[in-house]
């Protein structure tokens, strides 16, 4: 235990990328805070969600990827964990009451990788190939590209979908190139798509930690693990989601990044079958991040919203 006597309870999904995250965050805050180095000063709590429960189905059929986070936030609400570890691009665009985001750490890579066993990259793909998938972002970004594609559902951890290509089932599929890094898989990745022609989903490579609201002992114990540029620019993709009401049935991507004190935003806004697509960036002031995420979101809707729910 603490020398204080405090036992910090992690929530974390149950998923190996998901306990790498959280054994990621454990690890600094014993860095940071050398009273939690005894063995049991952290105790992480694995909690089975409803997203990874049932994948026999997308996520907009059973309620869309807050499920990934509900029993989490759950466990927050009812105190039986301090704080829970999330992947940032599967939060709501809103938090809920009596919940809040304490840090996120320094964003790993955003990009989406593209995995083949028969090909070197995405545009080496033959004509009507099968590409696994259950992101509608991914989705419609494919098919805007290539509308030959064919697209394979593909739900499940890294593991189940690596294995569905490895069976055959698709002739590539794309996952988070920040995933396959945390889980020491980076040499799965047969190319990088680069944000210029595929955006990443906004918070992508980013983890966010939520707590409840006012528990100033936490966020103080947080506060170190925060990296200023990296919750700049997912604040600036958040505010833009928010503002086009983007659900996981909307595919929608988002990437910011800063300079100095100048922050830029692209984002895009697709058909879910790809058919249309418009793409905007802008820049503005890093002190108003969601200032600019707003701007860009309400440019967006201005020049496509005949494409939202």
């Amino acid at each position: 235990m603490s020398a204080t006597g405090t036992v910090i309870r992690i929530g974390t999904r149950k998923s190996k990328l998901a306990l790498a995250q959280t054994e990621l965050v454990a690890a600094l805050l014993r860095q940071f805070h050398p009273e939690l180095e005894a063995p049991d000063a952290i105790e992480i709590v694995p909690i089975s969600t409803t997203g990874d429960e049932v994948t026999d189905r997308p996520l907009y059929d059973i309620g869309g990827k807050g499920l990934f986070i509900k029993e989490l936030e759950e466990a927050l609400l009812s105190k039986s964990i301090d704080l829970a570890v999330h992947s940032a691009k599967d939060m709501e665009s809103y938090i809920i009451e009596d919940l809040a985001i304490a840090c996120f750490l320094e964003r790993e890579d955003p990009r989406d990788a593209f995995i083949s066993s028969s090909v070197a990259n995405f545009d080496a793909l033959p004509e009507g190939a099968r590409v696994g998938t259950s992101s509608v972002r991914r989705t419609a970004q494919l098919k805007h590209l290539r509308p030959d594609i064919e697209i394979v559902p593909f739900r499940g951890n890294v593991q189940t979908r690596l294995k569905k290509l490895e069976d055959g089932d698709a002739d590539a599929t794309l996952l988070a190139v920040a995933g396959l890094n945390r889980l020491g898989m980076a040499e799965r990745i047969t190319d990088i798509l680069s944000p210029d022609v595929f955006l990443p989903a906004a918070g992508q490579g980013a983890i966010g930690i939520e707590i409840r609201a006012g528990d100033a002992h936490t966020h103080a114990l947080l506060a170190p693990l925060n990296h200023p540029p990296t919750e700049l620019a997912v604040r600036a993709e958040r505010a833009m989601l928010a503002t086009l009401d983007g659900s996981c049935r909307t595919p929608i991507g988002a990437y910011a990044t800063l300079d100095d004190q100048t922050l830029h935003l692209t984002g895009a806004l697709y058909a879910e079958d790809g058919s249309e697509g418009v793409r905007l960036s802008e820049s503005g002031s890093a002190a108003d991040p969601e200032a600019l995420g707003t701007a860009v979101g309400q440019a967006l809707k201005t020049m496509a919203g005949h494409l939202l729910p």
